[in-house]
């Protein structure tokens, strides 16, 4: 794998029609590697801030999967009303089981390409995994959306791509998941991450300007984006 430059190649999650015993298994597993490795951690932290300097009434969790992070950001702040969105129906269905003891946290099936969707607002507009299953091109153009959407924030967290992080989580997946949608995507993910400077380009690119952009282990880059 040349890891020079984003790999375009589709993971298996890529297939909105995916179903079978390997979504649930899947989302198990990732929610399972977002803990221990500390990716959560990136995402709350920046919630947190978020919530000390603003008065946070809704988020918009993109890409949500399981819904686990809404149930961990729901215990920061349980007076907002939390959305998740996924194109893929079946990830819709597992994720509103898992939170349907919470009256305040739904899972949307929509497109974020959608014109329903662009007509949406919320307080927080919050990516985890997300934004690398697209172009530049395109993630130039969600970051401009994005700009209209959000009232007070933007939440990324997501991939660095480096040679240690793609072949780590290659082994370590190839020994310890049972998902063979994991086996596949999570190095193709890596893959899929961003540098830096690719990442500069594109906020530059957005007209963005108010915003954090750090490095937080396990490769993984934290940015938040200020809206007011």
């Amino acid at each position: 794998m040349n890891l020079l430059s984003r790999s375009n190649e589709l993971e298996i999650m890529d297939d909105l029609d995916i179903s079978g015993e390997v979504v649930p298994q899947t989302l198990k597993e990732l929610d399972t590697i977002n803990q221990l490795l500390g990716g959560n951690q990136i995402s709350l932290s920046s919630y947190k801030q978020i919530c000390q300097r603003f008065s946070i009434n809704s988020l918009a969790d993109l890409g949500c999967g399981s819904a686990d992070i809404l149930i961990r950001m729901n215990k920061i702040n349980p007076k907002a009303q939390y959305f998740g969105f996924d194109a893929n129906p079946n990830i819709v269905t597992y994720a509103n089981e898992h939170i349907a003891d919470f009256n305040n946290l739904k899972a949307h099936c929509e497109n974020i390409f959608s014109k329903e969707f662009k007509s949406k607002s919320f307080d927080v507009i919050h990516c985890c995994l997300f934004l690398h299953h697209f172009t530049h091109q395109e993630l130039v153009d969600l970051f401009k959306q994005f700009k209209t959407q959000a009232k007070k924030a933007i939440i990324v967290n997501d991939l660095h791509r480096h040679f240690l992080a793609y072949h780590s989580i290659k082994w370590i997946t190839r020994f310890f998941s049972k998902s063979y949608m994991v086996r596949n995507d999570a190095a193709v993910s890596v893959a899929r991450g961003f540098k830096k400077a690719e990442l500069l380009t594109i906020l530059k690119e957005a007209e963005i300007e108010n915003y954090s952009l750090s490095w937080k282990w396990a490769f993984r880059w934290q940015l938040v984006i200020t809206c007011d």
